[in-house]
This record gives C-alpha cells, sequence and structure tokens, in this order.
C-alpha cells in the first residue's frame, strides 16, 4: 500500500505543481474577491471604517433606489443597438467572404477598431459629436439637416453612444464569428439551389441562415451577457454619465458608488443583482433561444 501510494504521489506530483501555479491565482484573483463581495454585500462598508454587518439591508435598498431603475433602464435601452450591431457584423461578414482582391486588407480596416485601444474612440468620436466644430454637425449643417447637441442633450446622448457602439462592433469579434460560420457553409448547397433557379434572398433565407444559426445564437448570448456589463469606457470618456444621467449605466453606477461615494458594501449588493440580471437572461435565451437553432 506504502509503495502504491509513493508511486501515485511520484506519477502525479508534477502535474499538481503544474497546476499549483494557476490554481493558487484563481483562488487569490477570482474565487477570493468573489467570496469577499458576497460579505461586503452585507456590510455596511466605506472603506475609510471596518465593514458592519447589516444584512440584507443593501437588497431592500436597491429596490427603492430610483437611480437604479433609471440607470437599470439606460443599460436596457443601450441594448437595444444590438440587433444592428449583429446585422451589420453579418452584412459586413458576407461582403468580405467574396472573392474579392485585397480582402485582407479590407478584413484588417474593418478589425482595426478592436485593436485601437477604447479610451482614444471615445475621444475620437467625442470630438467628432461636438456642438459646434465637430465633422458629425459640419456635414449635417452643409446638408441643411438640424445639428443636435448630440453629447449634451439627454435626448440625443444615448443615441449617440449607441452609434458609437454600432460602429465600433460591426467589424469585431461578431463578424470574425460570422465569417468563419459562412466559410463552412458547403458550396454544393448553393449550386444546387441556383441550379434550382433560387433567388439570394431564398439563399440566405434557406441555406445561409439556417446553416449559421449556432454562430447567431452563441453571439446573441455572449453580446446579452457583454451588454449588461458594457457602457462604462465610453459613458466615463463620453460623457462622465450626464446629462443628467441620461448615459449612465448599470456597471458605471456600480463604479460611482463604489470609488465616488464610498459605498463599498452597497456596490457589492448592486453587483450581484447585476450578475442575478446576467444570469436570469442567459437562462431564458439558453432554453428558448437553442430551440432556433439549426443542427445540418
Amino acid at each position: 500500500m506504502r509503495l502504491n501510494a509513493m508511486r501515485r504521489l511520484r506519477d502525479w506530483g508534477g502535474a499538481y505543481l503544474f497546476i499549483l501555479p494557476n490554481a493558487v491565482i484563481f483562488l487569490v484573483f477570482v474565487l477570493g474577491p468573489i467570496v469577499f463581495s458576497v460579505y461586503t454585500s452585507l456590510t455596511k462598508w466605506t472603506l475609510l471604517n471596518p465593514p458592519v454587518f447589516i444584512g440584507f439591508q443593501n437588497y431592500r435598498a436597491i429596490f427603492q433606489d430610483h437611480y437604479f431603475r433609471q440607470y437599470l433602464g439606460n443599460t436596457l435601452f443601450l441594448m437595444l443597438a444590438l440587433p444592428f450591431e449583429w446585422a451589420g457584423a453579418l452584412l459586413v461578414a458576407s461582403a468580405l467572404n467574396r472573392s474579392l482582391k485585397g480582402r485582407l486588407v479590407f478584413r484588417t480596416f474593418a478589425f482595426m477598431p478592436n485593436v485601437c485601444s477604447g479610451v482614444a474612440i471615445a475621444l475620437l468620436w467625442k470630438t467628432l459629436y461636438n456642438y459646434d466644430s465637430g465633422l458629425v454637425n459640419i456635414i449635417l449643417g452643409s446638408l441643411s439637416f438640424p445639428t443636435p447637441n448630440w453629447l449634451g442633450d439627454m435626448a440625443w446622448a444615448k443615441p449617440a453612444m449607441m452609434l458609437v457602439g454600432i460602429w465600433a462592433s460591426v467589424g469585431g469579434v461578431n463578424m470574425i464569428l460570422f465569417l468563419a460560420a459562412l466559410q463552412n457553409v458547403p458550396d454544393h448547397y448553393y449550386e444546387a439551389a441556383m441550379i434550382d433557379g433560387a433567388s439570394g434572398r431564398r439563399l440566405f433565407r434557406h441555406i445561409t441562415w439556417p446553416l449559421i444559426s449556432p454562430t447567431t445564437w452563441f453571439i446573441v448570448m455572449t453580446s446579452l451577457i457583454t451588454a449588461f456589463q458594457a457602457g462604462f469606457e465610453m459613458a466615463y470618456n463620453l460623457t462622465r454619465g450626464g446629462p443628467g444621467g441620461a448615459t449612465t449605466t448599470l456597471i458605471f453606477y456600480i463604479y460611482r458608488t463604489a470609488f465616488d461615494y464610498l459605498k463599498m458594501g452597497y456596490a457589492s449588493a448592486l453587483a450581484w443583482v447585476l450578475f442575478l440580471c446576467v444570469f436570469v437572461v442567459t437562462l431564458l435565451n439558453w432554453k428558448y433561444g437553442e430551440r432556433t437553432v439549426f443542427y445540418g
């Protein structure tokens, strides 16, 4: 028995040593903060004083917090841009899937916004949206269209952020995933349908769309998860969450609650409510969204 134990230790000891660094990192930087945030969400903690256990008072306060309802509404409103992002990514992927000269160059340019710094992109668009000297209003004015105060008007601030998000994501990871899915559709399906006289619309509806549905479902699921946690970078650099909180999202509210107002306990509770929202949406998408997937 002792020899067998020594032999097993020798055989598995090397594997455990290789796993150990990753396990330590996971415990210290992932599992540890998660457990600690559960505890702090049940406390009143301002960083300046030790945490005081208050039970579920933070969670009760959230559902009485009109700012939480407003910023949840902002987050959901910004998510209305997702269908346009998906459609744009699919359109760009379809265009780049054709046999064109220099398509590798076009693919590189399409993906470039995802390589650039988010802060740089936000500052670029802040300049373009400038009410007096921005290129967007200059073009609109030359065409005799109204020139709105994009980032200073509550009615236009969210649409302005949505346009930036659509522009940045159309050529991003979703486009790459759609492009890979399109390249995996067998050509003989198209050839057989074209011999039967199928139009381009019918080709897309009856061949392309069903065969890329697994990728589409994956993109929808991951995009929804990301969208609940998005909006901080653009809101912080474009509008600071204004005007009047019109562009403050839940993730930005959590940041401000924790580091501007030093309410770490309340911020932890907000983070767990956000996690619950993401978890419920993911479960619903997993249960009902998969029914639309065709595995050919």
